[in-house]
């Protein structure tokens, strides 16, 4: 798809479901791929997997704790000064807190809003710098159709998907001229921890609506991941790819 080596890419979220799948499929183009997490037990594992599987390029797991600013601003500099460069930024970290809006507490909210949105704000500040300094760099926020379409129960996460999607709109702006480029994914219904709890009821209810007839898989959402990461997708700046199945034509 495109040779990363040498690149080194930073993926938040990367210890289970899309981030991982993303942490993987870099390290199969050559990237040093740092993985994080707030807990290491399965960034460990990680790394084994991309061991085994011999990987062109590798993965290094670090916990980093995306709601703590100054923790952030320390953390990309420390893998700045370890590994000479930061290429690529993923920002894939993300939780839901459900519910319906007359229900919905500040807490719930104002939690969903830092880890979603104000988290990449931070690490886009952080990690932009030293994509400036070398005039190269690319930047993929993950954001979800919830952020193009809506989605009743989850005003907290549609609310902040959507100012990722405008997030990445200014980034573009402001740091094309640059060379470093900013783009999302927006991915449906994927196959992981956080779908897997939904009522059976729900998913029959929702899969006659994907003209695909069938939920995604994380592999799906991490090739688009890499194709905007990779050199074929240069002139490609403030686009949304959504890769939900045709869910939200």
């Amino acid at each position: 798809m495109g040779d990363q080596t040498d690149r080194v890419a930073i993926v938040t979220g990367g210890s289970r479901g899309i981030g991982r799948a993303v942490s993987l499929a870099l390290a199969r183009e050559g990237a040093t791929v740092v993985a994080c997490a707030r807990s290491g037990e399965k960034l460990t594992s990680l790394a084994s997997e991309a061991a085994d599987l011999r990987c062109p390029g590798k993965v290094l797991a670090r916990v980093l704790d995306v709601n703590d600013a100054a923790a952030i601003d320390r953390w990309v500099d420390d893998v700045a000064a370890e590994l000479g460069r930061i290429d690529i930024l993923v920002n894939n970290a993300g939780i839901t807190r459900d519910g319906l809006l007359m229900n919905m507490t500040d807490e719930q909210f104002d939690e969903v809003l830092t880890t979603n949105l104000r988290a990449v704000f931070w690490l886009i500040r952080a990690a932009s710098k030293h994509m400036v300094r070398a005039r190269w760099g690319r930047i993929i926020n993950v954001s979800s159709v919830s952020g193009l379409m809506g989605n009743a129960g989850q005003a907290n996460y549609a609310a902040a998907k959507a100012g990722v999607i405008g997030l990445t709109k200014t980034v573009a702006k402001e740091l094309g001229r640059r060379g470093v480029t900013c783009n999302a994914v927006a991915p449906g219904f994927i196959r992981t921890d956080m779908t897997n709890v939904l009522p059976d009821k729900v998913k029959e209810q929702v899969q006659p609506l994907i003209p695909l007839q069938r939920f995604g898989e994380p592999a799906e959402v991490a090739a688009a991941v890499v194709f905007l990461a990779g050199p074929g997708a240069g002139y490609i700046n403030g686009q949304v790819l959504a890769v939900d199945g045709g869910l939200s034509m």
